[in-house]
């Protein structure tokens, strides 16, 4: 990793060294309540302002405030940059900032030998060592001795710091993440200027403990540049040959998936509706587009997930783009609602933040667990779409392709996120405007059937012959007066139908109506043509998948790739892909559902290879489980 050795001329004591890397992988781990969310998102900030390429991975309790100092109550935040093209958070940290014996205990596994430590010893008391299991201190004995250990006394070197205001020790220790913040922004020379704005911003009513934040912030880079202990800082460049020409931001998935749901109702014209209830990870959506009200958004927080969908679905009965958020748990609730939309055929995007289950299960970890409760979870023969984005910044695209199939087929459409997209970042290159699609829709205006008297009438089931979309009529258009309602329908009148000829042709229509959607082709990256062993996957895992690929093609393994974003209906070219190769591997984080589904569609021999452990793989994990079934 490292590029060469530069002797640096700046202040201090002594000339320090400056080494160049070409990727870091950082982890900053404390309790819940130290700011290590607070910390790797400032961090993050200043490297994508700083022009690298990077990833992120926060792992955090599912409780507002866990049991300080346990095992349980460990929050981590893990940054990947890089002067490069990247694609996951990493594998292993080359840096581990530990707050506290929890923090320590909890990571150590991952780290790798000759890794850095930095441990605030201040918080290896007794007590809190016996806590998490140590009998003795892990600082003195010798378990530590394989990695490059700095202790630093972080909350006494924050206090002593912050001496000139008029704080408790208590208060002023709360300050010792941004201590920790200014040390790491010295060692990896970060920008200052933009988290310095920031504490201001966030503190602009108590301008005292925006000053405190900053003295100590200060603080920890001085101590840095003038410390023994820290005798190189190190420089990754920026990423210039990563990224094509644009302007660029960090975004997390779920603010991507945010701006895009705005995208999509400006392009449509329409009014964005959300109903929703709030449910980790799917929140922040909920959060964000309540600040967008001079976009025509209108965000409505319900009773509870029933009423959030129900109103949703009136919503879009009314002429909105109508959105709905959750999780899986929320999915079960809003089942018979979705039923309802596909019977009404009314365009509705059912945002589904994937988590751990089943049940309440992992609220704060991530799962792609829900791809069959998508598929299937409703009463009687009910398909809906299904969209997957594959990193954080595409939330943003795979948000404008749901809303284009929701409006263009009038049904709706699922949009399949996980905790791991939704919290995640990475650059996001900011589109024109005229990059972005025309989803704009015609309501119907007048009748559209002659009776066989010549009555002029309107049909609210007549279809467009090549969507077979029936019409969106707004309700108190004169003329349009239609009847809605979960009844079976008569085709074409939409009167209620007992008959079971209609059924059958009803069901068979809306089927019919779903898999003729146009999707892509799914694109195959097989650089040789060679390829005997393809691996496929969806969604999350594209960016440890090709982290892998890339590994085995580096050491001369011949395997090719396939990702899909399309999940129902799949690409019209998938089954011939897949024919195409005597080995297909599908990694996913659940127990094979995308598996179970190639198998019966397809009669294609999948090997699954599957993960629920509430992370996302590991790129080394994948390439060596890809490797053995090429060499089985």
């Amino acid at each position: 990793m490292t590029v060469q050795t530069t002797a640096a001329s700046g202040a201090g004591p002594r000339a320090k060294d400056v080494r160049r890397l070409d990727r870091v992988i950082i982890r900053f781990a404390g309790d819940s309540g130290d700011g290590m969310q607070l910390t790797g998102d400032r961090f993050t900030s200043e490297t994508a302002s700083f022009g690298n390429d990077l990833s992120t991975l926060p792992n955090f309790p599912a409780e507002i405030r866990a049991p300080a100092g346990t095992l349980p109550g460990v929050s981590s935040f893990q940054l990947h940059f890089a002067d490069h093209d990247i694609l996951t958070p990493g594998d292993a940290p080359n840096v581990l900032v530990a707050m506290n014996p929890a923090a320590l205990k909890a990571n150590i596994a991952d780290v790798p030998r000759g890794a850095e430590i930095i441990v605030n010893t201040d918080e290896f008391s007794k007590r809190a060592m016996a806590k998490v299991g140590y009998e003795v201190s892990p600082l003195e004995d010798g378990s530590l001795d394989g990695y490059s250990v700095h202790p630093v006394p972080l909350t006494t070197l924050t206090v002593e710091a912050l001496k000139e205001f008029d704080l408790s020790r208590k208060d002023a220790g709360r300050s010792k993440n941004m201590f920790a913040l200014g040390l790491l922004s010295w060692m990896y020379h970060r920008p200052t200027e933009g988290t310095e704005k920031f504490l201001r911003a966030k503190f602009a009513k108590k301008p005292d403990i925006a000053a405190a934040n900053i003295a100590a912030f200060r603080a920890g880079w001085n101590f840095g540049e003038t410390t023994e202990d820290f005798a190189v800082s190190y420089e990754v460049a920026p990423a210039a040959a990563a990224f094509p020409t644009g302007t660029y931001r960090n975004i997390s998935g779920n603010l991507a998936l945010s701006y895009g749901l705005i995208a999509a109702g400006r392009q449509a014209d329409l009014p964005l509706y959300l109903g929703s209830y709030p449910i980790t990870p799917a929140s922040d959506i909920l959060h964000e587009l309540s600040r967008h009200k001079n976009f025509g958004v209108r965000t409505f927080q319900a009773e509870d997930e029933i009423a959030g969908i129900g109103a949703a679905l009136g919503a879009a009965f009314g002429g909105s783009l109508a959105v709905t958020t959750t999780s899986g748990p929320g999915v079960a609730l809003k089942s018979e609602t979705i039923g309802l939309a596909v019977s009404l055929e009314l365009p509705l995007l059912v945002v589904d933040i994937q988590r751990g289950g089943p049940s309440t299960g992992l609220p704060t970890k991530t799962e792609q667990a829900d791809l069959l409760q998508a598929m299937y979870g409703r009463n009687g023969e009910a398909p809906v779409p299904i969209v997957a984005p594959k990193t954080p910044a595409d939330c943003f695209d795979a948000a404008l392709e749901a809303a284009r199939i929701a409006v263009t087929y009038r049904t709706p459409v699922f949009l399949l996120s996980d905790g791991y997209l939704a919290n995640g970042s990475e650059p996001w290159r900011i589109p024109d405007i005229e990059e972005l699609p025309d989803l704009r829709v015609q309501f119907a205006s007048g009748t559209n059937h002659t009776e066989a008297d010549g009555t002029e009438v309107f049909w609210p089931y007549k279809r467009d012959p090549q969507t077979l979309a029936r019409p969106w009529a707004i309700p108190g258009t004169p003329g349009l007066e239609h009847r809605i309602g979960g009844i079976e329908k008569q085709d074409g009148t939409g009167n209620i139908s007992y008959d079971p000829a209609n059924h059958d042709f009803m069901v068979r229509t809306r089927q019919a109506k779903i898999d003729g959607i146009a999707v892509p082709e799914v694109e195959v990256d097989d650089p040789t043509g060679s390829a005997r062993t393809l691996v496929l996957g969806w969604g999350s895992t594209y960016g440890p998948i090709t982290a892998a690929v890339r590994r085995l093609r580096a050491a001369d393994v011949v395997i090719a790739q396939a990702h899909l974003r399309h999940l129902n209906p799949f690409p019209a070219n998938l089954g011939e892909v897949l024919r195409s190769y005597d080995k297909v591997v599908i990694p996913e984080m659940n127990l094979g559902q995308l598996s179970t589904l190639i198998r019966a569609k397809y009669l294609v021999d999948a090997h699954s290879y599957n993960q629920v452990n509430g992370m996302p793989f590991k790129a080394e994990q994948l390439a060596t489980a890809l490797k053995e079934v090429i060499n089985d």
